[in-house]
């Protein structure tokens, strides 16, 4: 391989503290890598989540510092084959975005992320006046009894065919994603319930995903391969919310996704624009699901220059491929 990487950390703050389950999140911290060859130049991007339990920054760039400037071809692939997100970045590096949006359609629906808490019902307002029909609604952080109540004020607002999706990023015990569950049976607006308990606790999510008629999706359990290939082998009835960016090399992705077909939704881990547009190019690659896409998230970040594309209830391949075309710039 004959090029130059180099990297740059970021540390952005969000327009507004965004609350899981994982406690309060203020800024999206990572690295930006750049590959120039002697024709062009491409970036790619290493960020993990908090509380997912994917690399630490500090692992992140002790890898980027062992693999040098000049890395050989075995070493850059030693990286990929780690996975993760500095797996995801170099993967984007050496990979082409526009081949993955080839063959997608002209469009993919896309899910309305809301906060959690109160602060929903004024979100999900705005967003149905966009379109939205899809919703994505961050539960597990407050008394369960509460969000249960604001729940049927969300339903209340919905209009007829319109899906919520409840995200509870593993944060209930048993009793509650019992009662949770429960609720959920009794509300066919209820899209799938996210993530109802630890990913560790594989015989609890097995056993309610069998005893209750809701849609169970999984989330946190399936940040790479093995965790995909562990889920499929124990016959998981349920969906797979796969975020690419913490999964590893993206090409990878989309050939195991089509080699073993799943329930999937492609969501984005919060990236920057850098990050952003391959995401969006797997979620292309991989259409044919009729479930909304997780991408609607941006915008994020108080400086809107990084953000990916706003948020709309389609999101058109042309904007793919033009965020595809700016991953990408020639060597001056």
């Amino acid at each position: 391989m004959s090029g130059h990487l180099s990297y740059e950390p970021f540390s952005l703050p969000f327009k507004a503290p965004l609350r899981t389950a994982h406690g309060h999140w203020e800024r999206r911290e990572g690295f930006w890598l750049k590959w120039e060859t002697a024709t062009a130049v491409r970036y790619g991007e290493a960020a993990p989540v908090p509380g997912f339990g994917g690399m630490s920054l500090a692992a992140i760039k002790a890898d980027l510092v062992r693999l040098g400037d000049s890395p050989s071809e075995a070493e850059w692939e030693a990286m990929v084959e780690q996975g993760g997100e500095l797996g995801f970045a170099l993967g984007s590096l050496r990979g082409d975005q526009q081949q993955l949006l080839a063959a997608g359609p002209d469009y993919i629906p896309v899910a309305g992320l809301l906060p959690a808490g109160r602060g929903a019902l004024a979100r999900i307002e705005a967003q149905l006046e966009l379109g939205f029909r899809t919703f994505k609604w961050k539960v597990g952080v407050a008394d369960p009894r509460d969000e249960q109540g604001m729940l049927d004020e969300l339903l209340g607002r919905l209009p007829s065919g319109a899906k919520l999706r409840l995200d509870a990023n593993g944060a209930w015990n048993r009793r509650v994603a019992e009662r949770w569950l429960a609720v959920a049976a009794e509300r066919p607006m209820i899209e799938f319930v996210e993530q109802p308990v630890a990913a560790a606790d594989v015989d609890l999510l097995l056993g309610l995903a069998g005893d209750y008629p809701v849609t169970l999706a999984l989330d946190e359990a399936v940040l790479g391969p093995q965790e995909f290939r562990f889920w499929q082998d124990q016959g998981w009835p349920g969906v797979y919310v796969i975020k690419p960016a913490l999964w590893g090399d993206p090409f990878r992705l989309v050939q195991a996704l089509t080699d073993a077909p799943a329930d999937v939704v492609i969501s984005s881990a919060l990236e920057t624009r850098i990050g952003s547009g391959m995401v969006i190019a797997v979620a292309f690659a991989l259409a044919g699901s009729s479930r909304a896409a997780g991408l609607g998230g941006w915008p994020l970040f108080a400086d809107a220059s990084h953000d990916g594309p706003t948020a709309l209830p389609f999101l058109k391949r042309k904007t793919a491929i033009a965020l595809g075309d700016a991953a990408v710039g020639e060597t001056r």
